[in-house]
């Protein structure tokens, strides 16, 4: 009944659909307009401004010493790999529920997409937080952490040899993420402000700049910085998301997959 906050910044999902209308004013930036193809608001509370792309992070020495070179999703199925592939719980993490849509952007929500993830599932190993995954993956306790780019490429950035960032060669996708200004907020203009800088071009522009290309955003006329640690999008192949889709039977999803592990023996 008296917030203290006037915005929220990050941690909110597209595939969050309407379920925090509650909390937040209906109203999104104007620069939301400009985003590109499939990034604009969901829900008409948030303004989305960045995004967190699905990525293996691969331990090069481990990788090397199973003899492997993993690529794509079907590399993950090799039984070198069993309980040496980390990932969050996508019940409780974006990360993982991230990567879970991306497989099912590339399968679909179809049998042939679930039985890939009941063949996948004894290789997986469900860490409490998705920061374990890229670190432990990089300390040398698993050979693949099943990731978010934004999060693994600053370890490159901090110096780590031993790691790569492999987009699926099937195809990767992006969770969209933004900004919402609070019902009943004490500085609802201001906070249109900031929010209307961090959704423009300009505020986004000198965001990658600052963060060195370590994050990519929504707006379509945001540049790259030249030095980004990130691979460019055009190197990329991506897979369309169906986010409304998922968002609508994302319940019914996470409770295919949790029948999936308790049967599989996870």
């Amino acid at each position: 009944g008296n917030p203290q906050g006037d915005l929220v910044w990050g941690g909110m999902a597209d595939s969050d659909g309407d379920k925090y209308a509650e909390i937040f004013e209906a109203w999104v930036s104007e620069y939301d307009a400009e985003n590109m193809e499939g990034y604009t608001s969901p829900n008409g509370l948030y303004s989305m401004d960045h995004l967190s792309t699905v990525v293996f992070v691969v331990n090069e020495e481990l990788e090397a010493e199973l003899g492997l070179n993993i690529q794509s999703y079907e590399d993950l199925l090799d039984p070198k790999l069993k309980g040496k592939i980390a990932t969050a719980d996508p019940n409780s993490s974006s990360s993982a529920w991230n990567n879970l849509s991306n497989i099912l952007s590339v399968y679909g929500d179809t049998d042939e997409g679930w039985e890939y993830i009941k063949q996948l599932m004894p290789n997986l190993v469900i860490l409490g937080s998705s920061s374990g995954v890229f670190k432990n993956t990089q300390a040398g306790e698993y050979v693949v952490g099943l990731t978010y780019e934004d999060g693994a490429v600053n370890l490159l950035k901090d110096g780590a040899t031993n790691i790569r960032l492999q987009y699926p060669t099937n195809g990767t996708s992006a969770s969209c993420f933004g900004t919402a200004l609070i019902k009943g907020g004490p500085n609802p203009e201001n906070a249109k402000l900031f929010i209307d800088f961090i959704c423009s071009a300009e505020g986004q522009t000198a965001l990658a700049a600052y963060q060195e290309g370590t994050l990519r955003y929504t707006n379509a006329g945001y540049k790259v910085p030249e030095n980004a640690w990130l691979t460019p999008s055009s190197e990329i192949k991506w897979v369309k998301r169906d986010v409304p889709y998922l968002t609508e039977n994302k319940g019914a999803i996470l409770d295919k997959w949790n029948a999936a592990w308790a049967e599989v023996g996870g």
